[in-house]
Parts: C-alpha cells; structure tokens; sequence
C-alpha cells in the first residue's frame, strides 16, 4: 500500500485545467458558445396511414429550414441567427442555443418519398410521409359458417 501525500488544492487545479480547456475549445471552435451547433428535440410516431415527424425549432424563420427526402433519409437543416440588435457582451445570460443543426432519420421502405409534406407552426416544424398503398393495413372479412373453396 503506498501512502499518497494530501494536497488541499488538487482538486481545484484539477477544475481550473478544465475551465481553462474549455474557453480554449470555445475560442479554437466556430466563435462564441451562442453560435455552436445544437440538436432539436425530435417527435416521431405513426398511424396506419402516414409518419409524422414533430421537430421543435422555435426562432427559426421558414427560409432558413431545408427540409429533403433523398435514398429513403430524411433530412432536416436549419439555423437559428443571434439577434445582432444586442451585443453579446450586454447579456446577464444566454441559455438559447443559436447556430445550425443537422438531423437525419433513415426511412423505411413502405414510405411513399412522392408525397411528403412539411408544416411549420409555433415553432414546431411537422413533416408528414404517406405510406404506399401496398403499406398499409387491410380489413379482411371473415365468413362465419362457410368453408374456402379448394
């Protein structure tokens, strides 16, 4: 057993390393924290007929979204602009990711990419994919008392 000498501040140059690698990796990256890339929080569900896609973009004006279907992937890009009517160094404190964003989702075969609709509202971006026809379910009718044909 080797006996470790105490040292009261280890801990604290230990954080001040940290805090000083991350204002290096903020001043080395793509500018300010506020312009870093972010990742939208993302809904996805479907129903017999279609998918739905639910993104919460809030601040993000219709012109900077890209939404494509391309090799059954959807993709979704963007960018929310800092307001630049403020300078940064007059905000108390800025919580709001700003930059741009890039998601994919992989689709699968029984979506129908020809009829593909996106709606924006409230800051939710909503991307609707039809299924094919073939995808979809079908009601089989069941005859009581009859037997099938050979």
């Amino acid at each position: 057993m080797a006996i470790t000498r105490w040292d009261p501040f280890r801990e604290v140059v230990a954080l001040q390393n940290r805090m000083n690698s991350l204002f290096r990796d903020m001043n080395e990256g793509e500018g300010p924290l506020t312009t870093a890339s972010f990742t939208p929080a993302a809904d996805v569900y479907e129903d017999e007929k279609k998918i739905i896609l639910k993104l919460e973009v809030p601040g993000i004006e219709e012109k900077d979204l890209d939404v494509r279907v391309e090799n059954n992937t959807l993709t979704v890009k963007g960018e929310r602009k800092f307001e630049k009517e403020e300078k940064e160094e007059n905000f108390h404190r800025i919580e709001r990711r700003y930059g741009s964003f890039y998601r994919a989702f992989t689709l699968p075969s029984t979506v129908d990419t020809e009829h593909v609709e996106a709606a924006y509202n409230a800051g939710v971006l909503k991307v609707e994919l039809k299924k094919k026809a073939e995808a979809q379910p079908k009601q089989i009718k069941v005859n009581v008392g009859k037997s099938l044909a050979a």
